[in-house]
């Protein structure tokens, strides 16, 4: 018989690449549908009308390019102390960095288009303005306060800030009241899962307890975790409301490159599927995904 591939490791799943297509990726398929099912969540939470969107996700996703292509005035930063090398793809050439406001701590990255229309977007509406900066997406000292709409904290950005209570914190400060906020974190599902393959097991045994779970990963950094009431609580105390926490996919990794490898026409049925999923456990899945707004 032939040999049967290794299965994927729990630390394969720290890192989604942009397009789930990665030479020697055994995940491939179920990474191209993550981000799917992300694109099209995202399409759903954006604003429905022109606003001023701060994406803090560290320019790995397509977050900050689906939001100005949507017809947003984005401020998209780049923080070298999370050691992200921006596969989100390269800014567009051309075009000075405009103003920000309140900016001046804050270096603008190379190639900014930060003037005139980039493309349309979907519905003939005009694309919006973007902008790079680099600077600290923990403490967002170069903005003002309640000067943006909406924030993004995508590619679970908040778990890679391991005192997450201060970036919330910031998150809240800059956004106008009812501005709202989407965000991913790395799930207790997914920690407890990874102390497991490390036979981390006295550790593991005190994550019930513990008020703050940090986890190793192989290479030696380090995730935050949480289990959806703890997230819950963490955006409450610094005055967001949450509209709603979820799983970012419902569909487990092994089942979507199954029925992927078996069926490849299904990918947008599967996306369909985890879309319409009705609200369930909250504590499935390696990634949650919230929505808060802030009270007035």
């Amino acid at each position: 018989m032939p040999a049967r591939p290794p299965e994927p490791t729990i630390a394969s799943l720290r890192d989604a690449p942009g397009d789930g297509t990665g030479d020697g990726d055994t995940l491939a398929l179920y990474w191209t549908f993550y981000w799917a099912v992300a694109e099209a969540q995202f399409a759903r939470w954006l604003p429905r009308r022109p606003s001023r969107v701060l994406d803090v996700s560290g320019g790995q996703g397509h977050s900050a390019t689906q939001a100005t292509a949507a017809g947003h005035s984005v401020i998209e930063v780049l923080d070298p102390g999370l050691g992200q090398s921006g596969k989100g793809g390269e800014a567009g050439k051309g075009g000075g960095p405009g103003r920000i406001r309140g900016a001046g701590k804050a270096r603008q990255a190379g190639g900014v288009r930060a003037a005139g229309m980039i493309r349309e977007a979907g519905g003939g509406r005009p694309a919006g303005h973007a902008a790079r900066v680099i600077a600290d997406s923990g403490s967002l000292t170069f903005l003002n306060d309640q000067c943006v709409d909406a924030v993004v904290a995508e590619n679970r950005v908040l778990s890679r800030h391991l005192v997450t209570e201060s970036t919330v914190a910031e998150i809240a400060r800059v956004l106008r009241p009812g501005g709202r906020v989407l965000l991913s974190v790395d799930s207790l599902t997914l920690g407890m899962a990874l102390l497991a393959e490390q036979n981390c097991w006295a550790h593991l045994s005190d994550v019930p307890s513990a008020e703050v779970v940090l986890v190793p990963w192989p290479d030696g950094t380090i995730t935050r975790c949480f289990w959806a009431d703890q997230l819950r609580e963490l955006l409450t105390e610094v005055g967001l409301e949450v509209e709603w926490i979820r799983p970012r996919t419902v569909l487990s990794p092994s089942t979507v490159e199954h029925v992927l490898k078996t069926s490849p026409q299904a990918m947008p049925r599967l996306v369909r599927t985890e879309l319409n999923a009705p609200p369930g456990d909250e504590s499935l899945g390696i990634h949650l995904l919230a929505s808060a707004r802030r009270t007035p």
